[in-house]
């Protein structure tokens, strides 16, 4: 093996990965549920899927959705984990990422089964620091964005838009307690800290893929199913997994017709102009 050859496969990660994804043959559209059983969901709704399983537990999928190739590839909990499969996903061209993930909302009036789709988020992931400066914007893509919003009302769903915060703990760095009720006093502050900003949810992937996206030139969104309400203590599902997975499916189909209407214009950047009621 050359130098070139071992500091490639170095900076891969797991190459049994990489070369099973590469072999899956991706198309430019990828769904990011943390979740690998999210991606059976997901197929279930898709034509001609085909799944496959990862190394260490992750999971993957192709197919068609609505004459649209589309993949979805698991990024399993946190940061780090995602930061690896989007490193791997950038490295095949993939370009256009949605994550489609479950949340825990900070708003009273935000019901489990309903969705989020977070424009931004906080960075408290522990991951994109090590990366650029915690000034830097986790910023989603406008087109990727407004392509979720569309997706959502077209299918009169009830959701909400705006800032989220993504933490790199489940338990106590989100203000819950941990084993033997243990509180951390920094994640109570966060946790209170959050609400008093408006912060509409807690999640621990999204910062990671906005940050590392933007700073690619590539583009990235999120929209997450509410199955936690932080102030009233709800839980449950509600239909939202399903209903997220559509979203995120039928903003594939959008993007899909706005960036060929882009081509036939000749514009890099999608403006109203071409992007259309599809």
């Amino acid at each position: 093996m050359t130098t070139s050859q071992s500091t490639a496969t170095a900076t891969s990660g797991d190459q049994r990965r990489l070369s099973a994804l590469a072999a899956l043959d991706l198309p430019r559209y990828v769904l990011l549920p943390g979740d690998p059983d999210r991606i059976k969901v997901m197929a279930e709704q898709w034509n001609d899927a085909k799944i496959i399983d990862l190394p260490r537990g992750y999971c993957a999928a192709v197919g068609t959705y609505e004459g649209v190739r589309i993949g979805a590839v698991s990024t399993s909990i946190g940061a780090p984990s995602l930061e690896l499969v989007f490193t791997d996903l950038a490295r095949l061209n993939v370009d256009t990422f949605i994550r489609v993930g479950t949340t825990g909302t900070l708003h009273a009036d935000i019901a489990t089964g309903s969705l989020i789709i977070n424009d931004a988020a906080v960075r408290l992931d522990g991951t994109t620091h090590l990366y650029v400066r915690p000034e830097f914007p986790a910023a989603a893509s406008h087109e990727v964005t407004f392509a979720l919003v569309d997706a959502a009302a077209a299918q009169g769903l009830t959701f909400r838009v705006g800032t989220g915060a993504t933490a790199g703990s489940f338990l106590a760095g989100q203000g819950r307690p941990a084993f033997k009720d243990y509180r951390s006093p920094e994640g109570d502050r966060i946790f209170e800290e959050m609400k008093r900003a408006g912060v509409l949810n807690f999640e621990m992937e999204t910062a990671a893929l906005l940050t590392l996206a933007r700073l690619y030139h590539l583009r990235a969104g999120a929209v997450c199913s509410v199955i936690a309400n932080r102030i009233s203590g709800d839980w449950g599902d509600n239909g939202g997994i399903e209903r997220a997975c559509r979203v995120g499916a039928e903003a594939v189909r959008r993007l899909a017709a706005w960036d060929a209407a882009g081509v036939r214009s000749g514009r890099a950047t999608l403006t109203l102009e071409v992007m259309k009621p599809v």
